[in-house]
């Protein structure tokens, strides 16, 4: 069974740029109602987009938007932005845990603070902001809304390879991910569907082009998230499942992804990370 997004209430983090705001902006286009929780508020002097420019955007898109600073790593602020959101809307129905913190380094190259970052933006916000929607959540399934969390993190796997070249890294990404296996249990009897969603080849992001050595010739644009997280977010009593994008488009008959490439006509992708 699916439905469309029309007149639901989503919570993003960190969607001020990149694939949170692309997951907006689809949304948007039926009419939902956008909070938008991320720091930014002034423009970053290599980073595109703020948190007011984003709902400019969704707003764009036939959205209603909210924007909300909230700096991620402060549970008041968190508790705070997802009770505005749900004052304002009337409720929420979807959590996009999408901000994340990423450091490639290995560890004698990992200081205390990127680790710290990594760890308060990717485990601790994505475990707090889901604990403050929850009750949301809740009173959005007994009036039958379909309410979702889903969150941008990879599959697990335990092959060392993944945890040779950026330890921390990797820990705090499967930090996300046992979020989800965790809720996808816990809330089940409650009728909230959890999910975890990664792309199968590096997507071409803000965050992305700081990583030396990165081609994003050979990179997808952010879209094929929005599209297959929209075919998730719309479909009812699926959860604790672990994603990946081209898959879920391929499972509603999408298989040409072209319009997706960041150069048209490229056979030849990056792999994402956590990816064999």
């Amino acid at each position: 069974m699916t439905q469309d997004l029309a007149g639901k209430k989503l919570f993003i983090t960190g969607g001020s740029r990149g694939i949170g705001l692309a997951i907006a902006k689809r949304a948007a286009a039926d009419g939902a109602m956008v909070a938008i929780a991320a720091k930014t508020t002034d423009p970053h002097p290599t980073l595109p987009g703020t948190i007011y420019t984003a709902a400019d955007e969704i707003r764009e898109a036939g959205g209603v938007a909210l924007p909300i600073q909230c700096d991620l790593r402060d549970e008041k602020q968190i508790e705070s932005a997802v009770a505005q959101a749900a004052a304002e809307f009337g409720g929420l129905d979807i959590l996009i845990n999408n901000a994340s913190a990423i450091n490639l380094t290995p560890t004698l190259a990992t200081p205390a603070k990127r680790f710290d970052l990594m760890f308060s933006v990717n485990v601790r916000a994505t475990f707090l902001t889901s604990q403050a929607a929850i009750p949301h959540l809740k009173e959005s399934a007994a009036a039958g809304r379909n309410p979702h969390i889903l969150t941008m993190s990879p599959p697990l796997s335990m092959s060392a390879k993944w945890f040779k070249p950026h330890l921390a890294y990797t820990m705090a990404k499967y930090g996300m991910s046992m979020c989800v296996l965790g809720l996808a249990e816990e809330f089940k009897r409650d009728g909230i569907s959890v999910n975890a969603l990664w792309p199968r080849t590096a997507i071409d992001t803000a965050a992305l082009a700081m990583i030396p050595g990165i081609d994003t010739d050979f990179c997808r644009k952010p879209e094929i998230i929005a599209d297959s997280a929209y075919v998730i977010l719309t479909e009812t009593g699926k959860s604790g499942n672990f994603f990946i994008d081209d898959e879920v488009l391929a499972s509603v008959g999408i298989t040409d992804l072209d319009k997706y490439s960041v150069v048209p006509g490229t056979t030849e992708f990056l792999l994402d990370f956590f990816i064999d």
